[in-house]
């Protein structure tokens, strides 16, 4: 049991961090739908900037850049070019597929996926679940550092009336489009953060299949959540552990042979389509999300 617990916290990780900040991005009133291609860039260049750079630390920062600048650039999209926010997510997913799968050739010279060197992983910590990776910390730490910025302070207070009524912000004299932006980058970053947890914190390669649907479980989980963080990161854990328990079943003797491991596979995407079915509908989503702003 301790063993689908660990394999569970593992998968929680990159839902988790992209769900959080997806929620702060939806609270000011952007929607990206792009986190599947941001993660899937952003592992690929931690690899290659751990590889080449002086590892773990310069490939978790390279993920975390490369996130906020995606999120930059769909913000400056939706915000400033008033483009549709779901055909912007759509092109960042599209092109990240074909940008891994011709860096990997180009970087490295070989198709499919590309392994990494054990001391380029970030390293684990000891717990009572045995070896753990420190951003299962982190992701929770996050999470709660976002429910209080997003209820206890001006910050917060402004993202969501961004979201809410932004004419309203307008009057107040408040950079509306500033807000927005700042929120995007912040969006961009957390998923960031998770593809390079994908490739050098969990899973020690990158291909272009590294993140296999987990972007659009996030988004899955921002709809459970109805924008809430720690909620957000409720709903990460139970399909994380959805996950978990699947490589679990695949591994442990007189399970494996007893279980069907392909049903086993379809475990989260199943639960995302349930959780979806009941959740959409029943949550408020600000007012003004995915409506770019227009001044009169």
């Amino acid at each position: 049991m301790l063993a689908v617990i660990n394999a569970g916290l593992y998968a929680m990780v990159p839902l988790a961090l992209c769900a959080i900040g997806e929620v702060f991005n939806e609270k000011a009133g952007i929607v990206n739908i792009g986190l599947e291609g941001i993660m899937l860039l952003a592992s690929f260049m931690a690899v290659v900037c751990a590889e080449f750079l002086g590892g773990w630390i310069t490939g978790v920062i390279a993920g975390i850049l490369t996130g906020a600048l995606i999120g930059l650039i769909h913000g400056v999209i939706s915000i400033y070019g008033k483009g549709d926010q779901i055909i912007s997510g759509v092109g960042i997913n599209i092109f990240a597929v074909g940008f891994v799968a011709f860096g990997i050739m180009i970087v490295w010279g070989t198709p499919g996926a590309r392994p990494i060197e054990w001391e380029l992983n970030i390293p684990f910590i000891p717990s009572p679940l045995g070896h753990l990776s420190p951003l299962v910390i982190v992701a929770i730490l996050l999470a709660i550092l976002m429910h209080f910025v997003l209820h206890h302070t001006v910050l917060g207070l402004r993202v969501k009336a961004a979201g809410e009524n932004p004419e309203a912000v307008d009057v107040a004299g408040i950079n509306i489009e500033t807000i927005r932006l700042f929120a995007c980058v912040v969006g961009g970053a957390f998923a960031g953060l998770a593809g390079a947890y994908l490739s050098i914190g969990w899973l020690g390669h990158v291909s272009k299949m590294i993140t296999a649907g987990r972007g659009f479980i996030a988004l899955a989980c921002v709809v459970f959540s109805g924008l809430e963080p720690l909620l957000a990161l409720a709903a990460a854990l139970i399909f994380g552990f959805c996950d978990g328990l699947r490589w679990w079943v695949a591994i442990t003797p007189g399970v494996k042979e007893v279980v069907p491991f392909y049903f086993v596979l379809m475990t989260p995407y199943i639960v995302t389509l349930a959780v979806i079915s009941i959740a959409i509908g029943r949550k408020r989503f600000p007012k003004a999300s995915g409506i770019p702003y227009r001044r009169e």
